[in-house]
């Protein structure tokens, strides 16, 4: 099944897709797609759900997103382009919840930026409440998948004085969308094709095959430290292709175009602009 949250920010509705890929309303089966909602996802036929006329903006498809972790460096090849060794355990940071924002919502360089960046990643969705679980049970704890982009601003991350955090928390650099896809009508996680183009030229291409830390030792291994709530959001790392990866480097700037896809999880749209 496939989830979405649409309408404008702050207002959005719950709502599933049909066959042919229509919005239809679920807001009468439920109050949002959010906390206990995401352990137990309603099983209803949306063809008998009420059709969304037209083609309304869509939300981030959770909602109360409690904490967005994110896994650096966790794709071979994307090391290998970073010149940097495989890290032995996976890397770890967080996301500023207020960077989030819907999957085609425009993204805002901030003030004094040059070197930002694009990330395309997969997003892994906690349903339950996971503490210490083990590899061989951590899938069950997810309630589906979604896309996310970690748009980071380089100099931001890496050269005012070490935390990551820095430099991926700015408004906007949080795009997750446009579905929240649950794991029986996605396949097999680990090989997923991922790509992100730039005003209309292919830069990121990858598999989710290549990653370092599959999404299951993931989960494991964050739950060990922390607990993982309903709601809770994992970017699990890019491939290969990230602007500071050519040389010379490329970076966004207004009026670029970024489209994000994942196999099985839609196509993000975001047009870059300038704080104001």
């Amino acid at each position: 099944m496939r989830f979405a949250r649409y309408g404008a920010a702050g207002e959005e509705r719950p709502a599933m897709l049909d066959a042919e890929g229509r919005l239809r309303d679920l807001s009468g089966v439920v109050p949002d797609l959010s906390g206990e909602v995401l352990g137990q996802l309603p099983k209803v036929n949306p063809e008998a759900l009420p059709l969304v006329e037209g083609t309304p903006r869509l939300g981030v498809p959770v909602a109360d997103i409690g904490k967005l972790v994110c896994i650096g460096l966790n794709f071979s090849d994307h090391a290998a382009e970073a010149g940097m060794q495989p890290p032995s355990e996976p890397i770890v940071f967080m996301k500023a919840t207020s960077a989030i924002c819907g999957p085609n919502d425009t993204v805002s360089l901030p003030r004094g930026s040059e070197k930002s960046d694009w990330e395309v990643e997969l997003g892994v969705v906690i349903g339950r409440r996971a503490k210490y679980v083990s590899e061989a049970e951590a899938l069950s704890y997810v309630a589906g998948y979604t896309i996310v982009n970690d748009v980071s601003e380089r100099a931001f991350q890496t050269e005012r004085g070490g935390q990551w955090t820095k430099g991926k928390s700015c408004d906007t650099f949080g795009p997750i969308g446009p579905w929240l896809v649950t794991p029986d009508a996605l396949g097999d996680v680990q090989d997923l094709d991922m790509s992100l183009d730039l005003n209309g030229t292919r830069m990121q291409t990858g598999n989710t095959r290549s990653m370092i830390f599959g999404v299951a030792e993931v989960i494991s291994y964050l739950s060990q430290m922390m607990t993982l709530h309903p709601g809770d959001v994992i970017a699990t790392g890019t491939p290969p292709g990230v602007g500071m990866g050519f040389k010379p480097p490329k970076y966004l700037k207004p009026g670029d175009v970024m489209e994000l896809e994942i196999a099985g999880l839609g196509r993000q749209r975001q047009e870059v602009v300038a704080d104001s």
